[in-house]
């Protein structure tokens, strides 16, 4: 007897049809998520086609072990997990990461009082992804999913006083291309 899954089925109900690995809830699953996951998967992985394949190997990986997943904490969070881990591991894969260590830099905490609070989160986000691969994907870790500089070393098999540095001069860098940004308004900015 096949699970019959409706769009007003509801995430419990389409877990559960997942972990009987039925294909219409794993579709109805990846249509519902495909976007947030592959936002996450983006900000790792700046070519689009590499961050595809990270979302859908993570989306492989999510109706593989679907059944560990006992219900308690947040799904959307458990699947998200899993696209960060895809992405690292593809990253770590292609070996590109950027190490640089400068203890200079690890000593200053920049200051972003004097920046302008219009800039929208596209401007942000473009920024980010600018950021070359090291230290885009330590400020990720760091400063968007929370990670602290013990878990990031051991995600990506670097040192911890590494993910300092790198978190380091990715705000530094931030701040440049923030500072480069305010000189010369956007038109966006304009309008407002």
């Amino acid at each position: 007897m096949s699970l019959i899954i409706q769009k007003s089925e509801s995430l419990e109900q389409l877990i559960k049809g997942c972990q009987k690995a039925d294909p219409k809830a794993q579709r109805l699953l990846y249509q519902q998520f495909n976007r947030r996951m592959f936002a996450i998967c983006k900000r790792y992985l700046s070519d689009p086609f590499e961050a595809e394949d990270a979302m859908i190997n993570g989306f492989m990986k999510v109706y593989d072990h679907i059944r560990n997943f006992e219900g308690t904490g947040s799904f959307e969070g458990w699947m998200k997990r899993i696209m960060v881990n895809e992405s690292l591991s593809m990253i770590r894969k292609k070996k590109t990461m950027h190490v640089e260590l400068d203890q200079a830099e690890l000593e200053g905490e920049l200051s972003y009082d004097s920046l302008a609070s219009g800039l929208h989160a596209d401007e942000l986000m473009k920024l980010i992804e600018d950021l070359p691969i090291g230290y885009r994907t330590v400020f990720n870790l760091y400063a968007i999913e929370g990670y602290q500089h013990k878990e990031i070393a051991e995600m990506l098999e670097i040192g911890e006083g590494t993910s300092k540095s790198q978190l380091s001069r990715a705000r530094t860098l931030l701040q440049q291309a923030l500072l480069r940004l305010e000189a010369k308004p956007s038109k966006s900015r304009n309008h407002e």
